[in-house]
């Protein structure tokens, strides 16, 4: 079956000066996925309490992640994801996990590993804790637990252009791959990669920081040396034709006007078409190259902005 499309507009896990313009960022991306095909998750629009947990606006994010569960169980197939900020990939996974009996690789592709937990992080940001509460570390009620969690031998970094210290930490004691920016170039490599994780079924997250600034403009932590956007829809529909897709999720996406998202977006959907028309292939045993024409809904309408 093809996927489900669940839009988050969730901006609490950011600390940018532009949170608030995720939201708008899912929303306008959401117009042009196919509406039979789409979830929408109702976000609160206060920003709520760290409730002592040291992670800013915490009883907000609790809320996203049960509504997001109550989502997700009915989906019939995988779910393609897409927020607002990094956190929405915290449930995504979780349902990932349990659909596979916990056979899941985590490939993340961001500029930041989001690796801190709620007393290393220098914000008490969750976008910067999320892949951490994957890995089973962090405040209760966010972290994933034993059923769901993905251990780090099983995580995938992807394009990582700032690492604070207790992350850092973390990526050299348990071991964590860590691709560059060029190896990113090299679908081959990636694959490679996610292969010896040992999985048998593969999470993409996709945080769009992780593209060059000339890529896309609505970024709120945009950061130069970033990978090529067409290089990153050839990985993308790479991977997604090798390995099954169990989940996916973009992120990021933060327009400083609707004028301005309308520019992005067929880049955006791009990604998107990259990853479902990957799956399809996958799944009809086909194999396909990088510019081979598009076949999803979202590819089709990206070319035709």
């Amino acid at each position: 079956m093809p996927a489900t499309f669940v839009v988050v507009p969730l901006w609490q896990g950011s600390v940018s000066a532009r949170a608030m313009s995720l939201a708008d960022g899912a929303t306008a991306i959401q117009g042009d996925l196919p509406s039979a095909a789409t979830i929408a998750v109702d976000v609160p629009a206060e920003a709520g309490d760290s409730l002592g947990t040291g992670v800013r606006r915490y009883s907000a994010l609790r809320r996203v992640r049960e509504r997001m569960e109550e989502s997700l169980a009915g989906v019939p197939d995988w779910a393609f994801t897409i927020g607002g900020d990094c956190s929405v990939s915290l449930a995504a996974v979780a349902h990932a996990s349990r659909r596979t009996g916990g056979d899941l690789a985590v490939l993340w592709l961001d500029a930041q590993p989001d690796l801190n937990t709620p007393e290393s992080s220098p914000s008490g940001g969750f976008g910067g804790m999320t892949l951490r509460a994957i890995a089973g570390d962090g405040a209760e009620g966010l972290a994933l637990d034993e059923a769901t969690r993905v251990a780090a031998r099983r995580l995938v970094l992807g394009g990582i252009r700032a690492i604070d210290d207790e992350e850092q930490r973390f990526i050299d004691e348990r071991g964590v791959a860590v691709l560059t920016v060029d190896d990113l170039s090299d679908p081959a490599v990636v694959v490679g990669a996610l292969e010896q994780t040992g999985a048998a079924n593969v999470f993409v997250h996709v945080d769009l920081d992780v593209l060059d600034p000339s890529a896309l403009a609505g970024l709120p932590y945009p950061m130069p040396f970033g990978v090529d956007a067409t290089a990153l829809a050839a990985l993308l529909r790479a991977v997604s034709a090798r390995f099954p897709l169990a989940g996916a999720a973009i992120a990021g996406f933060a327009p400083a006007t609707p004028d301005a998202a309308s520019d992005d977006l067929p880049t955006i959907l791009r990604l998107v078409g990259a990853l479902t028309s990957g799956a399809r292939a996958a799944r009809d045993g086909a194999e396909r190259v990088a510019d081979a024409e598009p076949e999803s809904d979202a590819e089709r309408q990206a070319d035709a902005v």
